[in-house]
């Protein structure tokens, strides 16, 4: 495995635990301050990239972490981040879990819910994180199997996993959806992907109109380029190694430098926050 990022996987979704180097999910120097003490936070996609350092940044402040992954793709990466996440929880929060889903149906979600309130009886935050992407020159390339399963995963989970999550979130929790700077910008390679990531804008907006009166916060995290496994899972090798150069910093993100807009969010310090997005994006000028 060459060591300069240009790594390319050959199936989705991509491995964490193949890259070379590996994703930084965390920064030596954060310091938690209990944001998230006694809270109880289910993950989509938590076992790598984006997600894992989510989880990780969630128990550091205090909070009992449920995440999903992909069963038989996956495992290796839910394991890594379980046993991380068990090694770096607070004495007061319970063991995490990991679920094996496909969240693009809604009977795998209502699933999910109810493992997660039947081990902690309730969800204070949702972060619907789980996507996936494929590199497309030409909309012919984009068939009615690919462009159904794209949609599944990365917008009808968000209304599926929503609608059973609220039947046990009260006043006070927050619900936190992952879209990406493309929804901003679009992407002509990622016409699909980018297409379900502006849906995930506004039904962000409108789905915290709707949650206001009931103290049901409803924001999002629109990163820019991320070192996560969905590049190498998607981009050809010098996609991978020129991958971040566009942006003002010249650089992608590591995944650690997105989590605290999460934890953010997630928290009592963004009660004024709804309907909102953060954009740690590098200086990319989104007007958004």
């Amino acid at each position: 495995m060459e060591r300069n990022g240009t790594q390319k996987h050959e199936t989705q979704p991509g491995k964490e635990h193949l890259m070379d180097p590996t994703p930084q999910f965390m920064n030596p120097n954060y310091k938690p301050a209990g944001k998230l003490q006694g809270k109880v936070a289910l993950v989509t996609g938590g076992d790598s990239g984006i997600g894992r350092a989510v989880c990780y940044h969630f128990v550091k402040e205090g909070a009992t972490v449920a995440l999903t992954f992909v069963k038989g793709a996956e495992d290796k990466d839910a394991d890594d981040t379980l046993r991380l996440l068990l090694e770096n929880k607070t004495s007061d929060a319970k063991n995490p879990i990991a679920i094996g889903a496909d969240l693009g149906f809604d009977q795998n979600c209502k699933q999910v819910v109810d493992q997660v309130v039947e081990n902690f009886g309730r969800i204070d935050i949702l972060v619907n994180n789980a996507a996936e992407q494929h590199k497309t020159l030409s909309l012919q390339e984009i068939t009615e199997d690919r462009l159904d399963r794209v949609f599944k995963t990365n917008i009808h989970s968000h209304f599926f996993l929503c609608r059973h999550a609220l039947k046990h979130m009260k006043e006070g929790s927050a619900i936190i959806n992952t879209t990406s700077v493309d929804a901003y910008l679009g992407n002509p390679q990622l016409l699909d992907y980018s297409s379900t990531k502006g849906a995930i804008v506004s039904f962000t907006r409108g789905l915290a109109l709707q949650l206001a009166q009931k103290g049901i916060r409803v924001n999002g995290v629109a990163p820019g380029p991320v070192y996560t496994p969905i590049r190498p899972a998607t981009m050809d090798k010098n996609d991978v190694s020129d991958f971040g150069k566009e942006t003002p910093m010249g650089r992608a993100a590591q995944p650690y430098e997105i989590a605290p807009s999460f934890v953010f969010l997630a928290s009592d310090e963004s009660s004024y926050f709804t309907g909102q997005f953060l954009h740690p994006n590098g200086g990319l000028i989104v007007n958004a």
